[in-house]
């Protein structure tokens, strides 16, 4: 192991390539490797040094190019002969990142690690369609939950999350949204306000919006698919308030 090998993992935000941060900019500048993942944006690839060697570890179309073990061994490999290694991951690298994990492994090999927090989708994708997950009299606290857990099941956490009065943001729960629209059906909840977007904070964005009782029938109507967040809650209401008001201030303009 290079006795100055260092692991850097970056948070490269939610997709906007001006959401991510400074210091993940100059750590990129200043990497000798960097594994990214797909739902990087390309365009942030560009703030990497044209001397870095770059290698693509994410998933496509369902297929991983490397499993999760072999990124891990890929990293302190690397380590061997370079200096500074960079994990570039979408959104933060902490929130259903793995980036504890890799940090973990590499720090077990001898690496010396640091995290560049990066902006996580959970709230910045809500937030550019005007949806606050946190708004006074309508929600005190919210929910950020994987769709899917490591055993390929539906979260726990879920059912916990549809008994609340919280807002409730779920990554990576596309595959799942019939049982999920089942839990809160469960609860009573069929006019709470849904809202899915698909590639969020990028000119490719998507919105569906409705409720528990009819947020399938728009998933299929707009055909939204992943990567795709999926925010329940009255706090969606928000973003149609804000819509109702500018066009009441455009019409009033034109008269």
């Amino acid at each position: 192991m290079n006795v100055q090998s260092k692991l850097t993992v970056v948070g490269a935000g939610p997709g906007d390539k001006d959401l991510i941060t400074l210091k993940a900019i100059k750590v990129l500048k200043e990497a000798d490797v960097v594994l990214y993942d797909a739902l990087v944006n390309p365009e942030i690839l560009e703030f990497i040094s044209p001397k870095a060697e770059l290698i693509f570890v994410g998933k496509r179309r369902g297929c991983y190019r490397y499993q999760q073990e072999q990124i891990n061994e890929l990293i302190v490999a690397r380590g061997m002969s370079h200096h500074h290694i960079v994990r570039l991951k979408g959104g933060d690298p902490f929130i259903f990142g793995r980036g504890a994990e890799e940090m973990t492994y590499a720090a077990s090999h001898g690496m010396q690690v640091a995290v560049v927090p990066g902006i996580s989708s959970s709230f910045a994708v809500p937030a550019y369609q005007n949806i606050p997950l946190t708004k006074r009299g309508n929600s005190e606290s919210f929910w950020v939950i994987t769709g899917t857990t490591k055993e390929h099941q539906l979260s726990n956490d879920i059912v916990l999350a549809a008994q609340s009065n919280s807002t409730v943001v779920i990554l990576m729960g596309m595959g799942k949204l019939s049982q999920i629209i089942t839990l809160f059906k469960q609860q009573n909840k069929h006019d709470l306000p849904v809202a899915i977007i698909q590639n969020g904070t990028t000119p490719q964005e998507k919105i569906g919006v409705g409720t528990v009782e009819t947020i399938e029938e728009v998933v299929d109507e707009l055909k939204l698919s992943n990567p795709a967040i999926i925010v329940l809650g009255e706090v969606v209401k928000h973003r149609s308030e804000i819509l109702r008001i500018q066009e009441e201030i455009q019409i009033k303009a034109v008269v």
